[in-house]
């Protein structure tokens, strides 16, 4: 017999692990993280009327076996004038009567809530880590790259769900390329124009530069399908912990006229190093961070943007190549960009640039709440 449960975070976090025990490239979450993501007293999606969420697992045999998060993201209903809700953080055994049994409960949930759709992966929304995997499952995922289990897919589309937005994650071989594969005739126009400002990401410049980047985040992000701008509160909460992992080589921040006018945020792969600790923090996580400082070669791109007023100047190439060419010079060998929609034909060009290739494709599942499986 299957039980439904809601709120239990620790049961949540185990279900990850008990469902993707067999899949040696799921990484978890680190458990502090997932506590401090799932809990609305501390969560700033829940304040406000920006949004609300609930957190259902499922338990069989005194254990638990799967877990979804159930969220209605007003701030974004409002702003594109949609019933919507989301599911996310969906994992479960390979088991037809746990997934039905999951997502009935994140459908009833958010049709409780005045929702006449639902959609998914979204953790928790469409600034956080999205999508379900349709292929390239044999491939790691880097730091902010969902994995999810082949079965997924299975039981979403059994249960009547249907992919409406297809992506694609990347990576990229450092040691062959050449980064002067992104020149371009308009950098020296740029690069000669004293009111551009470069500047690194640092531990001491970190607070300021975090507000340049969601500044730049939500001017350059603003006309893409289902972004909400992200306040300052939010972009902390989601942010602010990446001081501690931040390799200032790797991002960078551009201002013109002193004001921000683009970014791109580029980290370390952690995901080698939460594996080694198994996602939760101990007398030994220490020697572990060590370890990953000392032999990491991987870095990823979590997003890039350049304001609007802007484009067609050839900034987000120059951040690219910037960025590219200090991570070579760093001894990263590979570079990850986490999802690209098929719609965003410039990216996906300066994906070509790169050379890079393709890692996952993902896709949004989405089902009418007045279809019935």
């Amino acid at each position: 017999m299957i039980e439904i449960r809601k709120g239990d975070r620790r049961a949540a976090f185990e279900a990850g692990l008990i469902a993707n025990a067999g899949h040696p490239l799921y990484v978890s979450p680190m458990w502090s993280d997932f506590v401090r993501l799932l809990d609305p007293a501390r969560n700033p999606l829940c304040r406000e009327g920006r949004g609300r969420f609930e957190l259902f697992t499922a338990h069989a045999d005194g254990k638990p076996v799967g877990r979804i998060v159930a969220t209605i993201h007003d701030a974004s209903n409002v702003r594109h004038s949609t019933m919507r809700g989301q599911f996310g953080f969906f994992d479960c055994v390979d088991d037809a009567g746990v997934a039905d049994a999951l997502l009935a409960a994140a459908e009833a949930w958010v049709r409780a809530c005045g929702a006449n759709e639902i959609v998914g992966n979204f953790n928790l929304t469409a600034m956080q880590m999205a999508g379900v995997m349709t292929s390239g499952f044999e491939n790691a995922a880097y730091t902010d790259m969902m994995w999810t289990a082949p079965h997924v897919v299975a039981h979403l589309e059994r249960r009547g769900y249907a992919g409406r937005f297809p992506m694609t994650t990347f990576e990229t071989d450092l040691t062959v390329l050449d980064p002067s594969v992104l020149n371009d005739p308009r950098h020296a126009v740029v690069e000669r124009d004293r009111s551009y400002t470069w500047h690194a990401i640092t531990r001491w410049t970190f607070k300021a530069r975090l507000e340049d980047a969601r500044i730049a985040l939500n001017a350059g992000f603003d006309k893409n399908p289902m972004f909400v701008p992200v306040n300052a509160e939010e972009y902390e909460f989601q942010a602010g912990e990446m001081m501690w992992i931040m390799d200032p080589r790797l991002s960078v921040v551009v201002h013109h006229e002193g004001k921000p006018a683009g970014v791109i945020v580029c980290i370390p792969d952690l995901n080698p190093f939460v594996k080694a600790c198994g996602s939760r923090l101990s007398y030994s996580t220490a020697w572990h961070f060590l370890r990953h400082r000392l032999t990491r070669d991987r870095a990823v791109i979590i997003y890039y943007s350049v304001v609007p007023h802007l484009h067609g100047r050839g900034l987000n190439r120059i951040m690219l190549k910037r960025v590219v060419t200090a991570a070579k010079a760093a001894g990263y060998r590979r570079l990850g960009t986490t999802w690209i929609a098929d719609v965003n034909g410039a990216s996906l060009k300066q994906m070509q640039l790169i050379g890079a290739k393709p890692l996952h494709r993902l896709t949004l599942f989405s089902k009418s709440l007045d279809a019935r499986p």
